[in-house]
């Protein structure tokens, strides 16, 4: 592929759940070898370190939310970073857990409406994240980025959005933990979604590859958001959020590698790796290599790695 800069954005963000252990995330990711792997694919790597959230207020004691001005703060200063690096290059977010995608998906779609082209959004994930504040029983605000992108309401405080996603520009692939306020909600929307039994019956390539010609059709930057619970957890334990089922391997690669050649993304998240959680590194460096796949990396470029 066309060589790149890929910009990597440290976004320890650990604010967004109460089990902590993602804010390793970003080192644990450099350690595993990213940078090297995209600088061997013929990509311009340019690293920036972590970010630290904007100042924001003190945490309230009225409230079910986890840590929402620290959230809060974590967005303001996602959504600036990710406005600075898109004219640049292709911005490669190091969460972190899924709450840096309140100002990541932000961020670049401020992007978008500024060069007139569309965004759209390919979420990988056993989750939906389309909570609210007020809807999450939670109060983990890892499952409201999509909410807040679209343009629901509830989240007083946060950066108002004034270039919200469509419904129809997302896409939710590996679905297999949805409570009903949410599956409510979701069915109400033009999103698409697809579980794990649809992908079982049809394959993930044929959904994808729909998506995909959708957002070339249309001129569309695409972001790609990579939970590591797309994964099944029996090839990615470093997660809080496991749910059984997940994405194999084959089908990770097969996904990163269909998104390679389309030459749309634009942008991408790499979340809620808890390194605390991992064994031997095994899924920062399985998360490394699907990057690297998005990115160009093919079977026969693909190192042999033992975890034994």
């Amino acid at each position: 592929m066309t060589p790149k800069r890929c910009i990597l954005i440290g976004a320890p963000v650990d604010s967004g759940k109460r089990r902590t252990g993602c804010l390793m995330g970003p080192d644990a990711y450099r350690t595993a070898g990213l940078a090297e792997a995209l600088s061997d694919l013929g990509h311009i790597v340019e690293d920036l370190g972590n970010l630290s959230p904007a100042e924001h207020a003190p945490e309230p004691n009225d409230t079910h939310l986890h840590q929402p001005n620290r959230t809060i703060g974590w967005t303001n200063r996602l959504i600036r970073a990710a406005e600075q690096a898109m004219p640049r290059g292709l911005p490669i977010f190091l969460g972190g857990d899924h709450a840096l995608a309140l100002g990541s998906v932000a961020g670049v779609t401020n992007h978008a409406a500024r060069v007139g082209r569309p965004q759209f959004v390919l979420w990988l994930d056993a989750h939906s994240d389309y909570h609210t504040p007020e809807t999450s029983a939670s109060g983990n605000l890892h499952g409201t980025p999509l909410g807040y992108v679209t343009g629901r309401g509830g989240f007083a405080g946060f950066p108002v959005i004034t270039n919200p996603v469509k419904q129809r520009n997302i896409c939710i692939l590996g679905l297999r933990s949805v409570d009903r306020a949410e599956r409510e909600a979701l069915q109400q929307t033009k999103i698409r979604f697809h579980d794990m039994r649809q992908i079982d019956e049809t394959g993930i390539a044929k959904p994808l590859q729909a998506f995909l010609d959708t957002v070339a059709a249309a001129n569309g930057l695409l972001h790609v958001s990579l939970d590591v619970d797309f994964l099944d957890p029996a090839i990615a334990p470093a997660v809080g959020t496991t749910v059984p089922g997940g994405a194999t391997i084959r089908e990770g690669h097969l996904v990163m590698e269909m998104i390679c050649d389309s030459g749309l993304m634009t942008s991408l998240d790499l979340v809620e790796l808890n390194p605390f959680l991992d064994e031997r590194g095994r899924t920062a460096q399985l998360m490394v290599d699907l990057a690297a796949s998005a990115l160009g990396r093919r079977v026969f470029d693909r190192p042999t790695r033992s975890f034994s």
